[in-house]
């Protein structure tokens, strides 16, 4: 079972899509939302915690997720995943996005992140993005958090639709993707840097899950 948690006791009403001709189209999230299911707790990333911004800084500079990501800013040492978290911070308050750092139930330990971004409320639309740290790898991490973020901004944001992209090639992308009821609709051409790269560019599996689809089993 999931339990998705906020920082009032009275229960959380989906907010109203926003009147197209409005200045202010942006959702109002949640400034202390805890998502709790599949054997994990999503929290908010904390910038004045060591602990997580060594956690930030392992995810951003790790290989594997250099292979399949080129960040629009370049995270390389403590100082810089700190300002990275401290805007990801700002984004969530602004309502633009909410990055949530995935723990283990149990004993908190950090597992990656999840995160719910360009957050767009007339279209009613967002992406959505993971990763999961070495150690924590093949143990569905990405997958069970995946689940409880799509059910929270499904659920708790009111969104219709969100989107997934990865590097043609990553086929464990893929396959989480789909595991996580987001089917493939097809293949963008030059849509992200080549790793490593802002000169250069590769295609995009593109992959969708809408509100009224099936909710997919647990893991």
């Amino acid at each position: 079972m999931t339990e998705i948690r906020e920082s009032s006791a009275a229960p959380v009403t989906p907010p109203a899509s926003p009147d197209p001709s409005s200045s202010d189209a942006s959702p109002v999230l949640p400034a202390a939302t805890v998502l709790d299911g599949h054997g994990l707790r999503l929290r908010a990333w904390d910038p004045e915690s060591a602990g997580d911004v060594d956690a930030w800084l392992r995810g951003l500079t790790d290989p594997e997720f250099l292979r399949w990501n080129t960040p629009l800013r370049m995270v390389s040492d403590a100082a810089s995943a700190r300002a990275s978290l401290e805007s990801k911070t700002a984004d969530a308050a602004a309502g633009h996005a909410m990055t949530l750092c995935v723990t283990d139930a149990t004993d908190g330990t950090i597992l990656g992140q999840v995160g719910v971004s360009a957050i767009e409320r007339v279209p009613s639309f967002a992406r959505v993005g993971y990763w999961v740290l070495p150690e924590a790898r093949g143990r569905h991490v990405a997958t069970r958090s995946l689940l409880l973020a799509a059910r929270w901004a499904f659920a708790e944001i009111g969104l219709h639709r969100l989107e997934l992209g990865h590097a043609l090639g990553h086929d464990a992308s893929c396959r989480i993707a789909e595991r996580c009821g987001f089917r493939y609709e097809g293949t963008l051409r030059g849509a992200m840097w080549e790793a490593g790269r802002r000169d250069a560019f590769r295609d995009v599996h593109a992959h969708g899950r809408l509100t009224t689809d099936p909710e997919p089993e647990s893991p």
